[in-house]
């Protein structure tokens, strides 16, 4: 168990982005080993907002370590910042070890990984790209359920990771100081382009879904006319535009360094949420 520099293990556990994907992961992990965690968000007491820095002093008050998923994402402007400052507020509250989520091949999440590095803390970097999850939890799973995943993307293969090992790898880092200094670059099994992830998903749920491949602009448009924010359209269009470009294709091994495993599969994932019905066709109250 990792101790913070005072030598007590029983302050607890911060996580910032408590309520996504791997935040709520990483917490209901740390909680079934009967370690108190605290959760950052906006909503929460104290509260904690990444636009309102006079904030992170409270939430850090009292706590040994932080585990940190930045919103949007760190490659939005003035992320590489934001990181620098609150790292330098954590250390001033006695909060030296952080862990961070970072974006596989973005090049504003390794401005912030530097500053984290540079900071004085004791750091580790969990470093992800797209989440199985996406399919069923995330902005892609009312596309499955319609039938049609559209979106401006070809045929780039791209190891999907399971949010899952994520949360795994970033217990370890939170809880064992042998991962202190490390950079872990986490990779599904094997690269699939998302024609091939929508077979598998056709397959495992037994329905009939299908790829298609749209302009940015219609992409654009589709989004708008859910109402999602410009700020969060821009965001979606340039991961897949620009980040979803082959950079990401190859494999990486820290998910094995990190765990001393093989990482979930997405015939895996899939399997399982079609099982527990997450992909089951909505029927219009119409």
């Amino acid at each position: 168990m990792y101790a913070n520099q005072n030598g007590s293990s029983n302050k607890p556990i911060l996580i910032i982005g408590g309520t996504g994907k791997t935040g709520r992961r990483v917490a209901d992990r740390l909680v079934s080993r009967g370690i108190d965690v605290r959760i950052g968000s906006r909503s929460g007491t104290p509260s904690f907002d990444w636009s309102d820095r006079s904030t992170w002093g409270d939430i850090l008050e009292g706590t040994r370590a932080a585990y940190v998923a930045y919103y949007p994402d760190l490659a939005v402007p003035g992320a590489a910042g934001d990181i620098a400052a609150f790292s330098k507020v954590a250390i001033e509250k006695g909060v030296r070890r952080i862990v961070l989520l970072s974006g596989r091949g973005e090049e504003g999440a390794l401005a912030a990984e530097e500053e984290l590095r540079t900071s004085g803390a004791d750091w580790t970097i969990v470093r992800a790209s797209w989440f199985n999850q996406n399919f069923n939890e995330g902005i892609l799973l009312d596309a499955v359920r319609s039938g049609v995943i559209a979106l401006p993307a070809g045929d780039v293969k791209e190891p999907f990771l399971d949010a899952d090992d994520i949360a795994d790898a970033a217990v370890a880092a939170l809880t064992d100081e042998r991962h202190i200094g490390q950079s872990y670059e986490l990779t599904g099994p094997q690269s699939l382009t998302l024609a091939e992830i929508t077979a598998i998903i056709a397959a495992a749920s037994g329905r009939d879904v299908r790829f298609v491949r749209i302009t940015a602009e219609d992409f654009v448009a589709g989004l708008l006319h859910a109402g999602y924010p410009q700020d969060f359209i821009d965001l979606l269009v340039d991961l897949f535009t620009r980040v979803l470009d082959g950079r990401n294709s190859a494999l990486a091994d820290g998910v094995q360094r990190a765990l001393g495993r093989e990482p979930r599969a997405f015939h895996e994932f899939a399997r399982d949420a079609a099982a527990a019905g997450q992909w089951a066709a909505v029927e219009s109250n119409e």
